[in-house]
């Protein structure tokens, strides 16, 4: 706990060394928007436990603590390995994995690690330093556990040896302090300050004596400035000889060398010179690397022992290592052999030998088109491992996309945004293309490439390839069976695209629209039920197609179903008609009627229009041929001669009504015609005539309301007169009645869509008619003559409007005749 609280203590101090420092950071950060990057440091020992918190980044950001979860509060990830983790509960940076500064930092000064802590909508980022201060966790160490010296017996004293330097991978006040060596009464222990380094050097006090001693065995101990104090020792073993008593000397104590990254293995880096004025053996030179060199020295770099040139073992790294200090020693082939030592600094210069490296901190793989200009879809940023020029870094956008990059506060980190407005119905995938190219010679150039999708917005409606739509449906199709299908398309994808149909209804014809169905998916449409031409022949009815999108967004259209006529109506015979409802009757006519005569009109009816309402009649069966003759087209049956005496009494005639359709339909009647002699036809007249008498009162009735349909007719013409005379001349879809028919109740309709006019045609049509292919030969195509002159085509529509309408109450009041002979007759 003690120890967690001085960690603490240590974090809130620096924090308020760096307060200045936030301060100019914030500045910055309201200078350049919301997309600026903000900085904090905050210290802590190594060696920590892992959970240990460092401190609330989230506090100290100004960050509101419960959006942090939403936000997507992170350290991004610049390795595999990370250190530090972040609490999205209360915004704590805390030690993901315990720390080793030496591990992290090795021979650095400050050990210092940068972190990147992100927040997204809108997306922040900002750099957090916490450095890690040493511990004293390493004790002293010398390379060797042993050193061995041999010394002449006449060396004198104040001569030096230098010792093996101890290493202590902890840095500052935790590192060597000194050295100590047991008490003798030979030799002491010297420190010389070098660089950086301490060195140790074995100091003799007195005059050797080899016939006393010939062997001294010493402890050097080696103490940090940690607390509790740590030491490492080096046993040294001095061997006493008869010696040479010169030691070779270097021409210059230290050798300062300048050299290129890119110099090739081999290359002769420097080479040393020592000198011994000794002679023979004392005066020859073996040259040694020092032993207490790091071991990368050892693998870069080989000393020829006999010339003292320094090669090159394996190629330089620049951005690994900038210098490198090298021991040498010089030593003779004397007895005991005396060394001499320089020291070789090696100075690497940089080549532009890297190229940029491209980082993406945050990326939006998927921004929506509606996005304004302006927004932030990735964080990236760019490095050098070179340095000056070559470490100089040009970023552009390669292609010409909505896309560019806005620089930050901090160097080489810029925001990918958008510069325009997106549409994803023409362009649904960008792949920006980042350029980053330093200004080293020659330059390097990386592209980092960045795939975005652009997601869809309901920004389309449905649309139809037609509008209106026109359909042509015989009658009596199958109740249930699709009739036809809309189909309406839209640009969009996935929900917004996906479209359902419905039906509404159009003026006044919600009647019949009850009666459809339509595969909301599909748009099928369906009728419920059979339509007969005879009661419904048009109908309008509107087709809503709505997508799936939020908002949702629909469009319609407007469907005309025209009915076409089938012969699916067999002729009625109306007259003669029995008691029973058959079609039969009695004619009785004197027998002194001449050739001509008429016997009686048989007359018949038939639904259907055109061809197949176009009735006509023939004998089937008939007692004398030479006695009647039958008018195929009014049904009227006259005598073709007088009688004779020996003519049959009663004769019977069989008459068969046929219309003209492509499977024609038929009925038949019977007529039984009795001769009789002129005064019992004159009693059956009288008969009649008493019969009438006694349905006096029904035909007094029946005339009463023949004669009010005739006068509300004569009113009716009237008022159509009128109207139509004030009505536009546009009389598109019209529907005209024929009146070309001669004693059957045949009709036809006539009707015009666009430029065309059709009529579904009955008996006796105009010569000037065209047939339309392909309409079951029923319908005809009538010339347009709207192209004459402005009044008589307005004359010639009004009238044949009128007329139309005319004929429409003439067949009314015709049908309500026929009704009442009917019932007369019965």
């Amino acid at each position: 706990f003690v120890f967690s609280w001085k960690m603490m203590e240590t974090a809130r101090r620096i924090r308020t060394r760096d307060y200045s420092w936030i301060a100019l950071r914030l500045a910055l950060l309201a200078f350049f928007g919301n997309q600026v990057l903000a900085e904090i440091r905050y210290s802590i020992p190594e060696e920590v436990k892992s959970g240990t918190i460092v401190g609330n980044v989230a506090k100290d950001l100004g960050l509101d603590i419960a959006s942090l979860v939403d936000r997507r509060f992170r350290v991004a990830l610049e390795s595999k390995e990370t250190l530090f983790e972040v609490n999205q509960d209360n915004g704590a940076l805390y030690v993901d994995k315990k720390t080793d500064r030496e591990e992290l930092c090795q021979d650095t000064g400050a050990c210092l690690m940068e972190l990147k802590v992100i927040v997204e909508n809108p997306l922040e980022i900002h750099y957090v330093s916490v450095e890690i201060t040493d511990v004293n966790d390493h004790s002293p160490s010398f390379p060797e556990k042993e050193q061995m010296f041999e010394i002449a017996e006449h060396t004198l004293p104040g001569k030096r040896f230098q010792l093996q330097s101890a290493r202590d991978p902890d840095a500052g006040i935790n590192s060597i302090r000194t050295y100590t060596l047991a008490t003798n009464e030979y030799f002491d222990i010297d420190i010389s300050q070098s660089d950086e380094d301490k060195i140790p050097f074995l100091v003799l006090k007195k005059s050797l004596d080899r016939e006393k001693k010939d062997k001294h065995l010493l402890t050097v101990t080696a103490i940090d400035g940690g607390k509790p104090q740590r030491s490492g020792t080096l046993n040294v073993s001095v061997t006493v000889l008869d010696s040479n008593d010169n030691s070779p000397m270097f021409t210059q104590d230290t050798y300062q060398i300048e050299i290129y990254e890119n110099a090739p293995v081999g290359t002769t880096v420097a080479t040393v010179n020592a000198r011994d004025p000794d002679e023979g053996t004392n005066g020859e030179i073996v040259y040694s690397l020092g032993k207490t060199l790091r071991r990368k020295v050892y693998d870069i770099f080989e000393l020829d022992s006999l010339n003292g040139q320094i090669k090159l073992k394996q190629s330089l790294d620049f951005e690994e290592s900038e210098i490198y200090k090298i021991d040498i020693e010089a030593s003779d082939k004397g007895t005991p052999p005396l060394t001499g030592r320089c020291r070789v600094i090696i100075k690497v210069r940089d080549v532009n030998d890297n190229t940029p490296e491209i980082e993406v901190t945050s990326l939006s793989n998927t921004v929506s088109e509606d996005s304004k200009p302006g927004t932030i879809i990735s964080l990236i940023t760019v490095k050098d491992k070179d340095s000056g020029v070559n470490g100089k870094i040009i970023s552009q956008i390669t292609k010409d996309v909505p896309f560019e990059l806005k620089p930050s506060y901090k160097e080489n980190t810029f925001s990918v945004v958008t510069k325009g407005f997106l549409d994803r119905e023409e362009v649904s995938y960008y792949e920006i293309t980042v350029k980053a190219t330093d200004c080293g010679e020659p330059p390097l150039t990386t592209y980092k490439t960045l795939s975005i999708q652009i997601s869809d917005v309901n920004d389309n409606s449905p649309q139809f390839n037609q509008n209106p739509l026109y359909v042509y449906l015989l009658e009596n199709n199958a109740a249930g069976a699709s009739i036809f299908s809309v189909r309406a398309t839209d640009n969009d994808i996935n929900e917004n695209a996906v479209i359902s149909y419905n039906i509404i209804q159009v003026g006044n014809e919600k009647g019949v629209t009850s009666f459809l169905n339509i595969n909301s998916d599909n748009g099928h449409i369906t009728a419920l039920k059979s339509f007969d031409f005879e009661t419904l022949k048009k109908f309008q009815f509107q087709v809503v197609a709505t997508d799936s999108g939020t908002p949702s967004l629909s469009n319609n259209v407007t469907v005309n179903v025209f009915i076409l006529d089938q012969n699916d109506n067999a002729p009625v015979i109306l007259y003669p008609l029995s008691s029973n409802g058959s079609a039969e009757g009695v004619e009785e006519i004197p027998r002194n009627v001449h050739a001509g005569h008429l016997v009686t009109k048989v007359r018949a009816y038939d639904a259907d229009i055109g061809y197949n309402g176009w009735l006509l009649f023939s004998l089937q069966e008939v007692t004398d041929h030479s006695l009647f003759g039958l008018d195929r087209y009014t049904g009227q049956i006259r005598t073709l001669r007088s009688f004779t005496e020996t003519d049959e009494a009663e004769h019977k005639l069989v008459i068969l009504v046929k219309d003209n359709g492509n499977v024609s339909l038929s009925a038949t009647a019977t007529v039984v015609v009795k001769v009789v002699e002129p005064k019992e036809a004159f009693a059956a007249s009288d008969v009649k005539s008493a019969s009438k008498d006694d349905d006096s009162n029904v035909t007094f009735y029946l005339m009463i309301t023949l004669g009010s349909v005739s006068a509300l007719f004569i009113i009716s013409i009237i008022v159509l007169i009128a109207m139509q005379c004030s009505k536009s001349t546009d009389y598109t879809s019209k529907y005209l009645e024929d009146k070309n028919y001669d004693g059957t109740l045949c009709h036809s309709i006539q009707y015009r869509s666009g430029d065309k006019r059709y009529m579904l045609v009955g008996p006796r049509m105009s010569i000037g008619s065209t047939i339309v292919p392909g309409s079951n030969a029923n319908t005809l195509v009538l010339p347009d003559r709207r192209k004459a002159s402005g009044e008589v085509r307005l004359k010639t529509n009004i009238m044949s409007t009128v007329l139309g309408d005319i004929e429409i109450l003439a067949y009314f009041v015709l049908c309500l005749k026929n009704m009442l002979i009917i019932m007369y007759r019965i």
